[in-house]
């Protein structure tokens, strides 16, 4: 149902291969939770920019294994995530219908409306 390729700016990304409806679980990804005596040294290497934040009091941070560290970021995303810290999996939802060959995103702020600019976006 998706691939990776190559998006000018962003690196990698993820893209549907086939039409995907609204609703639709896109993928169900396993995580690697790094406890928060980890997260300094996770900060000053390459997998900065591929981690969630984990648990509620954020002080943890997991990796997505399969595509979940590659979704690129929008403020206008077509899909959601949601975290089962129980679990330990993330799950990627459609919000909206997700042609073949679009690109999959969703708002690194976990809210699809908030606005606030995400690290990379900060000047």
């Amino acid at each position: 149902m998706i691939y990776i390729k190559e998006v000018d700016k962003k690196g990698r990304g993820v893209f549907a291969s086939i039409d995907i409806s609204k609703g639709t679980i896109i993928e169900v990804c396993p995580v690697i939770v790094c406890p928060p005596k980890d997260r300094e040294l996770i900060d000053q290497s390459f997998l900065y920019n591929y981690y969630f934040l984990w648990e509620e009091d954020n002080l943890s941070t997991a990796i997505a294994l399969g595509f979940g560290s590659l979704y690129n970021h929008s403020y206008q995303p077509n899909s959601i995530y949601r975290t089962y810290y129980d679990e330990q999996i993330i799950e990627f939802i459609a919000l909206k219908d997700i042609l073949a060959h679009t690109e999959i995103t969703v708002n690194y702020n976990y809210e699809p409306e908030d606005k606030t600019p995400v690290w990379f976006d900060k000047s």
